[in-house]
């Protein structure tokens, strides 16, 4: 009788059982997060901080590959608690500054307008799905899916479908901006950095601009997407709330630089030449600008996530297409890429309007309405 050979992939189960032993870790926290979460549902202020160590983590894990993910892979020569240090540094005076200036609020309006008013209010009590969200998160992160993170958790605390459409209409207008203007930067400008980029030594003043131009992402992404996180306490944090705001979240942070991103860099990692310090930069500084101009033109939260697909995908299409080089191997490869980073925002999108519909319901209502069931 022939060996069983445990090399053999011919049955499905055999795959389904080794990522299971493979992330058997992983899947203990998420199912002990799940578990947790059914236990305080009727319990609000453990909810909440639950909510929030979960949100913590995951949005840091998620956007890193956006607001993090090129300068941790043009950097990995330097030691990750230096990079920590930097970084977490930015972070704490960033929000320091809002939960001064704006009187407790940590997300720079983003969650809590100049009126008083919002449309993410605060819930008296927490509903099961806002509490998983962050838990739905992490899973789609460890698959290394770069969904959006605004779309997956502050759709389940939107009051009513405006709080959501009106993230979507900026994400959206963000991503094409984002295609567009990175596009005709690479595309117009490609000859020129592929001469002067040609050669694998660089200037050390490149380190020097590369990272000022991150620690201004960085920042920015904070003003952006903190909200992510903030969502689960109050709107007007005391100083012991923001003290533990803040140094949950730098721990995080210390936690993924750590890790070099996790699997999730692997979004970023096959990208062509990212690693090149000055193409990080170039990458970064266009990500930076458009961020800038979304931040100003209105307080509405944004998925910086569209963005950054944006930004990679007008590049990696710019790239195939001014290339030399003979055949259609590349072009079909960087299309497939933008094709599949894209299928997974989409996926994000799908599944932050389900949980939304599950946890309120007057979204579902008009979910409902809207298809004429």
């Amino acid at each position: 009788m022939a060996k069983f050979k445990r090399s053999d992939r011919s049955k499905p189960y055999l795959n389904i059982l080794d990522f299971m032993v493979q992330e058997k870790t992983f899947l203990a926290i998420v199912i002990v997060g799940i578990v947790l979460a059914g236990i305080f549902t009727g319990n609000s202020q453990a909810a909440m901080w639950l909510g929030f160590f979960f949100a913590a983590y995951a949005t840091v894990a998620n956007d890193s590959i956006q607001s993090l993910g090129t300068f941790i892979e043009s950097n990995k020569n330097q030691r990750w608690w230096v990079l920590w240090l930097y970084i977490g540094g930015i972070f704490l005076v960033t929000v320091a500054w809002s939960w001064y200036y704006f009187d407790g609020d940590v997300t720079y309006q983003r969650l809590l307008k100049a009126d008083g008013s919002t449309n993410y209010p605060h819930p008296q009590n927490f509903s099961f799905f806002q509490i998983i969200a962050p838990l739905v998160l992490l899973i789609l992160t460890r698959l290394r899916m770069p969904v959006s993170t605004t779309f997956l958790i502050l759709s389940v605390f939107s009051a009513d479908t405006s709080g959501i459409t009106s993230v979507i209409w900026k994400s959206w207008t963000g991503y094409i901006l984002a295609f567009i203007l990175s596009f005709l930067v690479w595309y117009l400008s490609y000859n020129v950095i592929r001469k002067f980029f040609k050669s694998r030594k660089f200037h050390n003043s490149w380190t020097v601009v590369q990272w000022l131009v991150s620690g201004t992402l960085w920042g920015v992404w904070v003003m952006q997407d903190g909200a992510n996180i903030a969502v689960f306490l109050p709107r007007q944090q005391t100083l012991f709330q923001f003290i533990i705001f803040a140094l949950v979240i730098f721990l995080g942070l210390g936690l993924l630089f750590y890790l070099r991103g996790d699997k999730i860099q692997k979004v970023v990692s096959d990208k062509t030449r990212i690693s090149d310090i000055r193409a990080a930069t170039l990458v970064d500084l266009t990500y930076v600008i458009l961020l800038i101009y979304k931040l100003f033109i209105s307080t509405v939260p944004m998925s910086t996530t569209w963005v950054f697909l944006g930004i990679i995908g007008g590049r990696e299409i710019a790239i195939s297409l001014a290339r030399n080089k003979k055949g259609k191997k590349h072009r079909k490869k960087a299309g497939t890429m933008i094709f599949k980073d894209f299928s997974y925002a989409m996926i994000g999108l799908v599944v932050s309007i389900a949980l939304a519909a599950a946890a309120n319901p007057s979204i579902r209502n008009a979910i409902i309405d809207a298809v004429g069931f």
